[in-house]
């Protein structure tokens, strides 16, 4: 060799280092891979806008729709929708039902049913409209947005909507 011209690097060592960058190449690929599928592709969040059911499936008063823990309440054709998460430790609201006399009635031949609800864990205790009456409970139960859905007609309740305890929705 001729001391001016510098050494050229022998083939084996070139292939040595493409080959090793290569293979760095792919254990990132797949490092990457194997660190995304640790994310899930799916929001297990529940959706803020449900369909309830149809308005005639509701009878009057309130119905409790156990799968997203809302009451319905239907007055004639007046509807609204409130939660059934007690405010003061997250239990479910129930429905009691009882008969007051009609005071149009001096002979009390009529009762009217009256509707309250309770809450098991702690004994708060609400009204129809969810107004907090006693117990441990520090604010009344929420009232949400309820709309018509326009493909199939059910009642639809915006979970993130909160709106006043006296907006209805009137079905035709």
């Amino acid at each position: 060799m001729e001391p001016d011209q510098p050494e050229q690097p022998a083939r084996r060592s070139v292939l040595v280092k493409l080959g090793t960058a290569a293979g760095a190449a792919a254990f990132a690929v797949q490092g990457g891979i194997v660190l995304r599928s640790l994310v899930a592709n799916v929001s297990y969040d529940t959706p803020s806008r449900i369909k309830v059911g149809l308005p005639g499936a509701f009878p009057e008063g309130l119905t409790l729709v156990p799968d997203t823990r809302v009451f319905v309440s239907r007055h004639g054709k007046r509807f609204r929708v409130m939660s059934a998460v007690c405010t003061h430790l997250g239990c479910t609201v129930r429905v009691e039902a009882s008969l007051k006399a009609d005071p149009s009635d001096p002979d009390t031949r009529r009762a009217t049913q009256v509707f309250q609800l309770a809450c098991p864990c702690h004994g708060s205790r609400y009204q129809e409209d969810g107004s907090n009456v006693s117990g441990p409970a520090p604010r009344p139960l929420p009232t949400y947005r309820l709309t018509l859905a326009p493909d199939d007609g059910q009642l639809v309740v915006d979970l993130d909507d909160e709106v006043a305890p006296d907006i209805e929705l009137t079905v035709p």
